[in-house]
């Protein structure tokens, strides 16, 4: 009898999950507070490897920037930001990557765009780019 009733108990877990997986699927943009695909930066953008996973290089921000929307990072001068991806054509003056905050955390590591005109890069971690299009998780909030 304890056999029959763990499997009717895994069963019911089992379809709850399926139903709440289907109903978050369905919900388009349930990953997220907002979740919302805004419009395409760039159809194209250089990065490290094909998945984007690892730094292109290092830059020093040059004065503080705050992002117009969900999809922007903010930075404040002096900080250390990790380059993974170089949007092209339209695109060409956004990069996208994240700060290095402080040691305690004070910012939580977030990857978003960025125009290139306020960072330095300071030290480059790959020699050969990958270009490939963007998808709308680029453009994820």
């Amino acid at each position: 009898m304890g056999g029959k009733m763990q499997r009717e108990v895994s069963r019911a877990v089992w379809t709850w999950t399926w139903t709440f997986c289907l109903i978050v699927l369905s919900a388009g943009g349930a990953w997220s507070a907002r979740g919302e695909v805004r419009h395409r930066l760039a159809e194209r953008k250089l990065c490290a490897d094909e998945e984007c996973s690892h730094p292109i290089s290092m830059a020093r921000a040059l004065t503080d920037y705050t992002g117009p929307d969900c999809r922007f990072i903010n930075i404040r001068q002096g900080q250390i930001v990790y380059i993974y991806g170089k949007l092209k054509g339209k695109g060409r003056n956004f990069w996208q990557g994240t700060v290095q905050g402080d040691y305690f955390g004070e910012q939580s590591t977030t990857l978003g765009f960025f125009p290139k005109s306020i960072v330095k890069e300071i030290q480059y971690l790959g020699t050969e780019l990958v270009e490939m299009p963007t998808v709308d998780w680029d453009f994820y909030c």
